[in-house]
């Protein structure tokens, strides 16, 4: 047992991801790069559209959403509003993967608290780096 409790490690808590995308193939990619991060991952949920993720927002607890922003029948834009919206949802970790990385696309998510804005095509450690920042943060 350590005397100095400088020396005891805290285990990160497992994060439950939401992938929300309408193209099967890149939720596929998102998750085969969080499966391989250090990152203690629970469960990993999927929706092809905002509305759709919104539906396990409710019902699921959720730590962390992957966003692509353009998708039909809710855009990422409309469903990152909604959680910011809601009271319940406020410390969920918000990160966009999208083509669009204009200036212009990036200032209209900031104002949704977004943590982190990823173009694609990406590199595995920003999803990495996205997922490390909510698992080591201090447990609610």
């Amino acid at each position: 047992m350590p005397e100095n409790t400088c020396d005891v490690v805290t285990p990160a808590r497992p994060v439950n991801v939401l992938i929300v995308d309408d193209s099967a193939t890149m939720r596929m990619v998102i998750k085969r790069v969080i499966d391989l991060t250090d990152v203690p991952i629970g469960t990993v949920y999927e929706a092809a559209n905002g509305l759709a993720a919104i539906k396990v927002l409710e019902t699921c607890i959720v730590h962390a959403v992957f966003t692509d922003i353009n998708m039909p029948v809710m855009s990422g834009y409309d469903l990152l509003d909604e959680i910011a919206r809601r009271e319940a949802w406020k410390d969920i970790l918000r990160v966009v993967v999208s083509t669009d990385g204009s200036r212009l696309r990036r200032e209209e998510v900031r104002e949704l608290n977004v943590h982190l804005y990823i173009q694609k095509p990406f590199r595995p450690e920003a999803v990495r780096d996205a997922l490390s920042r909510i698992a080591h943060a201090d447990t609610r």
